[in-house]
């Protein structure tokens, strides 16, 4: 059976007050409009459609090809906007799920279940409710004597004995494609101007046809978000959700209240993260590590057996066996090597640092290549950019870099080579060699294992 799934994205938001559409407010680094898609594409045979407001160019330019985008102007209700659809779908599908775009802790399991109600339905509608003390505005559910649903009546609509009814309309529905069609022709112009979709529960039932309610019972994945007091709660619980999934696949959160991670970081069992971590985008960490407190990382690479402390890392490659901070940051393009430490107050970027590499504190490398097992003394300074160009300094196998040095790019140092404490080096430095001095020039040759 043909299942097409619909979005409903139109809304302005403005009780968010912001310039930023509503539905593109992150939730966990993701905007709210990609966990819709992603649960409503779950259910959905065919291209979800995503019914978009004139001002909805970002929503068109951030769902690409992931969706098809039909415009609703003027925005006159949800019944409405359901109905801009229809051109595209009539004969094309057999069954159409509604949601809102402003609902990102659905599950996928949720609406799949609402979708098989409808499938077992006689008559035209399936609606997910859920039984909750705070109506947070939702419409309420009418049902006869015996149970059936007879109508949903808006809060702003609702007599005093209705407001007390307590199971609410979540604003997901399932609905056979045909009747739909010619039942949104048939809604009736509310007093505010609008055409709403929960009148089609009356229609329905005028019509002697049975309306199914499936209940919902985990009462948070009916919050939608109509203003930042939401997008907290909505955040505070796919936050939980995400900590949780990782603590049951072998992660330690020590205190998941203060650990903030995005959807789709990867992290491998007996790793341990400490509080106030963030991990952003997409971050991989392997096994065995040890995660902060206070890190941050985006889009990094982090291998296993790793130790990571009060670092903030940005699209950063870490191999195993790495130590790094504390305040340490590795910046874009930063790749440190297997065995590599890098302590306090150090700064990598566009830098690879080799194996056994061994970066102190106090240093700033950058667009360098370090070989392996090369010592950074405490206060080096790659001097990379010149004003206009950004410049590459080159360290051989087992130098060994005096405090204070500064590095003037471009400039190459052979292996094995030394420079003095508060070196300033200008020319490249042979393999083997001591320079000193400001600026740094050649004293001697050094007894290595590579003579």
């Amino acid at each position: 059976m043909r299942v097409t799934a619909i979005l409903l994205a139109a809304g302005q938001g403005t009780r968010m007050k912001s310039k930023l559409l509503k539905v593109l407010h992150p939730v966990c680094g993701k905007p709210m409009l990609a966990y819709a898609l992603a649960v409503s594409s779950s259910v959905s045979t065919g291209k979800p459609v995503v019914i978009v407001g004139k001002d909805g160019g970002p929503l068109r330019a951030f769902l690409g090809n992931a969706a098809q985008c039909v415009l609703q102007d003027p925005p006159l209700g949800t019944g409405h906007a359901v109905r801009q659809a229809e051109a595209s779908l009539r004969g094309k599908t057999d069954l159409v799920l509604v949601s809102y775009a402003d609902m990102p802790l659905l599950r996928p399991e949720t609406l799949a279940r609402l979708v098989e109600t409808q499938k077992k339905n006689t008559g035209p509608i399936s609606m997910l409710t859920v039984i909750a003390a705070d109506p947070r505005g939702f419409g309420r559910v009418i049902r006869s004597p015996d149970g059936r649903v007879q109508a949903i009546v808006e809060e702003a609509a609702a007599t005093p004995e209705q407001l007390s009814i307590r199971e609410l309309n979540v604003g997901a529905y399932c609905f056979s494609a045909d009747w739909l069609w010619q039942a949104l022709g048939r809604i009736a112009l509310s007093k505010k101007g609008e055409y709403y979709l929960t009148d089609t529960v009356a229609l329905a039932v005028d019509a002697g046809l049975p309306v199914q309610a499936l209940v919902c019972d985990d009462l948070t994945e009916s919050i939608g978000i109509n203003t930042r007091v939401h997008l907290a709660e909505a955040e505070a619980v796919m936050r939980a959700r995400i900590n949780r999934a990782h603590m049951l696949a072998g992660v330690t959160i020590v205190n998941p209240d203060a650990t903030y991670i995005d959807p789709d970081v990867t992290i491998g069992p007996d790793t341990v993260i400490w509080p106030n971590t963030y991990l952003h985008g997409k971050t991989v960490i392997g096994t065995g590590c040890c995660i902060g407190p206070n890190t941050i990382a985006e889009d990094t690479i982090i291998g296993d057996d790793c130790a990571v402390l009060a670092a903030v890392m940005e699209k950063a490659v870490v191999e195993d066996n790495v130590s790094i901070g504390p305040f340490a940051r590795l910046r874009k393009g930063a790749h440190l090597c297997k065995g590599v430490h890098m302590g306090n107050f150090g700064e990598v970027k566009d830098t690879t640092l080799g194996p056994g590499t061994k970066m102190g504190h106090f240093s700033y490398l950058g667009n360098a290549s370090i070989g392996p097992d090369v010592n950074i003394g405490a206060g080096t300074i790659t001097c990379n950019y010149d004003g206009v160009h950004k410049n590459p300094t080159v360290i051989g196998e087992g130098a060994f870099i005096g405090s204070d040095t500064m590095l003037v790019a471009p400039v190459k140092v052979g292996a094995h080579a030394r420079t003095g404490a508060g070196a300033v080096v200008t020319k490249d430095v042979e393999a083997d060699t001591l320079v000193v001095g400001v600026p740094a020039r050649p004293v001697r040759k050094i007894n290595t294992p590579s003579q």
